[in-house]
């Protein structure tokens, strides 16, 4: 266990463009993988990298993430955790106490800077990924970066939505730019032959996104804070260490996902059906770490299953599923057909019951979000084409439906 280092878990975000599926909890607490939450992946890269000194910063709906923390991670089973929440209160006509995540880290430095740690490193609660970061730190300690960002080389489509950088031939940062909006922007920052020719990962018109994970010396981070007092790191305080200099960029080129739309969500969690590798789910130590309620396995009738991942404690007499997703406790009688879709049934503390989908049902393209129960010969097939619709129980956004938590459609519904 490393005591160099504190990991500060960002898990504030409202997560307005989620929308159902925020609407009674915050990003970090949506179910992921059919049996995870989205927090749970930057809790367990800090586990895995041996960083057992965790602080979670939630703030938007954070009742269930924080009860969820709490039964989840009392302890770890190979090294002592310590895990501790940091969050407001927060009340209907109450502005929020966070304004952006510098902020969010300035208001609880009191929680955790009297901790002796050397480095702190700073992840986002609502991003899908598998990282060593202790492979970060150890780059972070030979270029003896006051401040290191971790990169991921994108496209010019993803490099509109995240902050961009020049590096040099060393990986210092000497330019960065937040989301340009503008393709003339955008190509001043395009990674030069000589440079991409440093790391195999990098190419040539390629671009270096920041992936909001940054690792800050101690003084670093503490000066940073006082001198630059507007709340943003990716906006503001990143821009400012770069005039101070030693400021690195730590090239990371695995799988990553930033969940920020119902979209990516969508996509994120059924890739991991075709591609389980993604996340190394199927190692043979934990790559995920979650202490659950233990339910008995999947119980499968005469049903046809295709890519497609079923989880603990559900009852399964469909007629097909295809590249599906089926979450935990979920009950899906005879007759129905899934295709393309996430049923996230019912995790730990869920105010929920189980998941139900009746007899003869055709599903595609669609999120069941927890406790919903749809009747028999219901349709969900969006034959429409709508691109958005919404409604009390539901809601359709790019093309994908999505029933809301505890929601009832009756038998025969379609849409």
């Amino acid at each position: 266990m490393s005591k160099e280092v504190v990991t500060l878990i960002l898990a504030g975000g409202e997560g307005v463009r989620l929308r159902p599926l925020t609407e009674t909890r915050c990003k970090p607490a949506i179910s992921f993988g059919g049996q995870y939450r989205i927090i749970d992946i930057a809790i367990s890269n800090a586990i895995n990298s041996g960083f057992n000194e965790i602080y979670v910063l939630s703030q938007f709906l954070a009742a269930s993430l924080n009860d969820y923390l709490k039964k989840t991670y009392p302890s770890h089973r190979d090294a002592p955790l310590h895990l501790e929440i940091l969050s407001p209160e927060i009340t209907p006509t109450k502005e929020p106490l966070y304004k952006g995540t510098a902020d969010a880290v300035r208001k609880n430095l009191q929680a955790f800077a009297s901790h002796p740690a050397e480095y702190f490193i700073i992840l986002s609660g609502d991003q899908i990924y598998s990282m060593d970061l202790k492979e970060m730190l150890d780059f972070a300690k030979k270029t003896d970066a006051d401040v290191t960002i971790a990169t991921l080389p994108v496209g010019e489509e993803e490099a509109k939505r995240m902050g961009v950088m020049k590096i040099d031939s060393t990986f210092q940062v000497v330019d960065f730019f937040e989301k340009p909006a503008t393709k003339e922007i955008l190509l001043k920052y395009a990674i030069a032959p000589e440079i991409a020719r440093k790391h195999k990962a990098l190419h040539d018109l390629s671009f270096l996104g920041s992936m909001g994970i940054y690792i800050f010396k101690r003084k670093a981070l503490l000066d940073l804070l006082e001198e630059d007092p507007r709340e943003d790191f990716g906006k503001h305080l990143i821009p400012t260490q770069l005039k101070k200099g030693k400021t690195y960029a730590y090239i990371f080129s695995g799988y990553w996902e930033d969940i920020g739309t119902i979209t990516s969500y969508y996509h994120a969690t059924l890739k991991l059906t075709k591609n389980p590798a993604s996340l190394n789910l199927y190692k043979n130590h934990p790559t995920v770490h979650i202490e659950t309620d233990r339910l008995p396995k999947a119980h499968i009738g005469n049903t046809e299953i295709f890519d497609s991942i079923v989880c603990e404690g559900s009852i399964i007499a469909a007629k097909a599923i295809t590249h599906s997703m089926i979450g935990r406790k979920t009950l899906i009688e005879e007759g129905t057909s899934i295709k393309d879709s996430i049923i996230m049934g019912s995790s730990p503390l869920s105010p929920y019951p189980p998941t139900h989908i009746g007899k003869n049902c055709m599903i595609e393209k669609a999120i069941i979000d927890e406790g919903a129960y749809i009747g028999d010969h219901v349709r969900l097939l969006n034959e429409k084409k709508e691109r958005s619709f919404e409604s009390k129980d539901l809601v359709i956004q790019d093309g994908i439906i999505v029933v809301k938590a505890g929601a009832r459609l009756p038998s025969n519904f379609s849409i």
